[in-house]
């Protein structure tokens, strides 16, 4: 399949974890690498369409107060996860230590960035409880992030 993750085989990982989705080098050198940053368990558990949005914005918005070459922080439609685009020269380990903060960032946060009708397309559907809650049990399980499979 052309989609990386659709070669997967969800039923062998164990969430949390982070994984290198893919990489690819642009006609010009530049590198992109792609994470797959998994909360919870595919097809068991799901995390709510509040708590995916509420999270998308603070790890967009508090991301890139620790890495000036995030590129995007896209959820995944089936709400396990998020996709982290990096551009540069970046070991995993670098990348984990930015997540963390980010994550530390959004367990105190006081609200969810850009939660509004002006700067949002559905701002009724966010919970900034659900984000941290989220955020504070992928932290405590911070140990098993490298890996994948059970």
């Amino acid at each position: 399949m052309n989609v990386e993750s659709f070669n997967l085989d969800h039923r062998t990982v164990a969430a949390p974890f982070v994984r290198v989705a893919d990489t690819k080098t642009l006609p010009h050198g530049d590198l992109l690498t792609k994470y797959d940053v998994r909360f919870c368990q595919p097809n068991t558990d799901r995390l709510p369409m509040p708590t995916v949005h509420s999270l998308e914005h603070m790890m967009a918005e508090h991301m890139r107060n620790h890495s000036g070459d995030v590129i995007d922080v896209s959820p995944m439609g089936c709400q396990t996860g998020f996709y982290v685009l990096m551009q540069g020269e970046h070991t995993y380990e670098e990348f984990l230590a930015v997540l963390e903060a980010t994550l530390v960032d959004v367990s105190t946060a006081t609200e969810v960035p850009a939660a509004n009708e002006v700067q949002c397309g559905w701002a009724a559907s966010h919970t900034l409880e659900g984000a941290q809650a989220a955020a504070i049990a992928f932290l405590a399980d911070r140990a098993q992030w490298s890996q994948v499979t059970a």
